[in-house]
């Protein structure tokens, strides 16, 4: 995968664009929410540790783009970022406007004509999110994700993400805009009820 920086409005997000290339269809992955607190505190690097998602999308042989997060991989000390970005703010309007910018370049540039987006936990909250703003949405496939952000943390007994967006609050997506969410029976962090 060749790796870049692409500018979003504020933010520069890390890019990751697998091997294949298509001006018709684009499958957009989105990451987990890594590491946003450390010993209490918010993490010094909020990158995800493990490669899961990255792992998918080199299976997969259609043409793909991962886009990361503002303040992940290594640029949480860049202008402009707090840990507020990665704790309570996750899913807030900065960061959706960001990476929502980021994309749009990435399409006008590449010609996609239809963008399926691919997250995984906290990335599949942002994948909802990013659907209603980016036309060229037909599809959102989402696997653990914290559908319902303010149940999640009420479950979790934790601290609500009170700067943050909620896809069980926010316009349903189109009924053009296939959606598959997938929950596990047993998962205890995001449990089923969170993304039924």
């Amino acid at each position: 995968m060749a790796a870049e920086v692409v500018r979003g409005d504020p933010f520069d997000h890390v890019v990751f664009r697998g091997p294949r290339t298509s001006t018709r269809r684009l499958h957009v992955y989105l990451d987990g929410d890594g590491t946003p607190w450390l010993g209490g505190l918010p993490a010094g690097d909020p990158t995800p540790r493990e490669h899961l998602v990255l792992t998918l999308m080199a299976r997969d042989p259609g043409a793909t783009i991962y886009v990361g997060r503002p303040c992940y991989h290594g640029m949480a000390t860049a202008p402009r970022c707090a840990g507020e970005l990665w704790t309570s703010h996750r899913y807030s309007e900065v960061v959706v406007a960001s990476m929502a910018a980021a994309l749009r370049r990435l399409l006008d540039a590449g010609g996609a004509e239809q963008v399926a987006w691919l997250g995984y936990s906290g990335g599949g909250v942002l994948a909802v999110l990013l659907a209603a703003r980016i036309p060229e949405t037909i599809a959102v496939v989402t696997v653990a994700a914290n559908l319902d952000i303010t149940a999640w943390a009420e479950a979790r007994g934790a601290l609500p993400l009170t700067g943050s967006l909620n896809p069980a609050r926010q316009p349903p997506l189109g009924p053009d805009v296939y959606q598959r969410h997938y929950a596990g029976a047993r998962d205890r962090i995001v449990p089923p009820a969170v993304v039924r």
